[in-house]
């Protein structure tokens, strides 16, 4: 009978927060934050984008009409009067006018050469990054951002200012003879940064959503799925608990069978014992003491001897059942007295020796299960008697985990299984051992060998 082990409810958690949930807290954050970070690079580099195109375009132009007025700066350290006051005329009229806030020019080593403000001109000052950048004949752009001493004036405008370094080169060899800085009020330029920040995290934005809507209604899917999967994995759980409950119900029930069989069955052999001894032997016997009388002394009535010892003999084989089908008494013995018994009793009725070997810490058993011992030594012990006249009869008992496993071995020359015979031969041991739980092996090869084992705790 296939045992069946104890089975622990694994049905999965219905509280809790749903996968779905879930993404939103975490993806709300990582999306946020990545929006964030984006959003800050895109708006970064258009703001780059803006201010270097206006001020690329600036210096374009206001390089087209100052760098003819600034080209002795090639051979002199200072501008002439002629070119300071075409300078002004010219900042001081038309578009530049209206476009410049101030305006300067600088030497290579930082020195001011001309400046809208008379007291700025001839003073020099630490190379600034636009200063180096201009030098190396690049354009440089800075919005807003006033921080410097060369600065003071021109952060007292309060105006949103475009600070611009430009190269003023010689036409004919493209030497940096200055470097030209003027200030562009950024009114306009603050304006236009402010729309392409708010398009470009607009934009930014939009995407997120959308990318959030469709990874949302993605994993939405897929928690909806799952559920609808847990709640049928959680019905065919109830089911299958529901079934193991009955199969251990059935289980119980069959041990409880089994150990009843066992115990109907002892009956019924002792009751046939006492019928056998009741009846037929004492019939025997009555037989066998009436032809005795019968027969005169000393006859030598051939046919009547054989028959009178035909009859003591049947009454001799019915006496042996008797005792064989009669178990003794097994309660209160333990497994190694109930061995002893059997083999004793063994012994006794077939004048052989039995090697006995017994592990010392032999388990428990039930009574159904001691009974199957004691029939099953008995019925080997038996065998052992016919087939191999008792020769090198062993029997060996040890504990196997919570159970025990019971060799009965002889040197014999072994049997077909096929031809075993029946009753409470190996089939019925077999059906016996395997209605507790156990096992039945025969190797029968180098004489004959076989061994029971049993699970141990399978009853009262």
């Amino acid at each position: 009978m296939e045992r069946t082990s104890d089975t622990k409810d694994v049905r999965a958690p219905t509280g809790g927060t749903s996968l779905a949930r879930q993404f939103v807290l975490a993806a709300a954050g990582v999306l946020l934050f990545g929006m964030s970070m984006i959003g800050f690079w895109v708006s970064g580099r258009i703001e780059d984008s803006v201010i270097h195109n206006a001020a690329a375009a600036t210096a374009l132009y206001v390089d087209s009409i100052i760098a003819p007025l600034t080209q002795e700066l090639a051979k002199s350290n200072t501008l002439g009067e002629g070119a300071r006051v075409a300078l002004t005329e010219t900042l001081s009229q038309g578009v530049l006018r209206e476009k410049l806030i101030a305006f300067k020019i600088w030497k290579p080593d930082g020195t001011i050469v001309f400046s809208n403000e008379d007291g700025a001109i001839g003073k020099r000052f630490e190379m600034t990054d636009g200063l180096v950048t201009a030098k190396a004949g690049q354009i440089h752009a800075e919005f807003n951002q006033l921080e410097g001493p060369e600065n003071e004036v021109e952060r007292l405008s309060g105006l949103p200012l475009l600070e611009i370094y430009s190269p003023i080169r010689e036409p004919w060899s493209g030497d940096i003879i200055g470097i030209a800085e003027f200030y562009e009020n950024g009114v306009d330029l603050s304006s236009e940064l402010t729309s392409a920040r708010l398009q470009s995290w607009l934009v930014v934005g939009v995407v997120t959503l959308v990318m959030f809507a469709l990874l949302f209604g993605i994993v939405a899917r897929g928690s909806r799925l799952i559920t609808r999967q847990r709640v049928a994995l959680d019905e065919k759980v109830e089911t299958l608990s529901a079934l193991l409950a009955q199969n251990q119900a059935l289980r119980r029930r069959v041990d409880q069978a089994t150990h009843r069989t066992a115990d109907l069955n002892e009956r019924y052999l002792r009751r046939l014992s006492a019928e056998l001894h009741d009846g037929p032997a004492q019939l025997l016997a009555f037989a066998s003491l009436r032809l005795g009388s019968i027969l005169p002394a000393g006859s030598t009535n051939q046919d009547g001897e054989r028959v009178k010892t035909a009859l003591d003999d049947a009454m001799r084989d019915i006496r042996n059942i008797c005792r064989g089908l009669t178990l003794p008494e097994l309660d209160g013995l333990g497994v190694e007295d109930v061995l002893r018994r059997v083999i004793a009793a063994h012994e006794s009725r077939t004048g052989t020796r039995v090697a006995f070997t017994c592990d010392p810490a032999l388990p428990d058993l039930s009574k159904a299960e001691k009974i199957c011992a004691y029939r099953f030594v008995q019925e080997t012990l038996n065998n052992a008697a016919r087939h191999a006249a008792g020769i090198g009869q062993q029997v060996t008992a040890s504990a196997a985990g919570s159970g025990i496993e019971i060799t009965v071995s002889d040197k014999g020359p072994g049997f077909n299984r096929r031809t075993a015979g029946e009753g409470l031969g190996l089939l019925g041991l077999e059906e016996r051992i395997a209605g507790l739980g156990g096992k039945l092996d025969l190797d029968s090869q180098n004489g004959a060998r076989l061994t029971m084992r049993l699970p141990g705790n399978t009853g009262p």
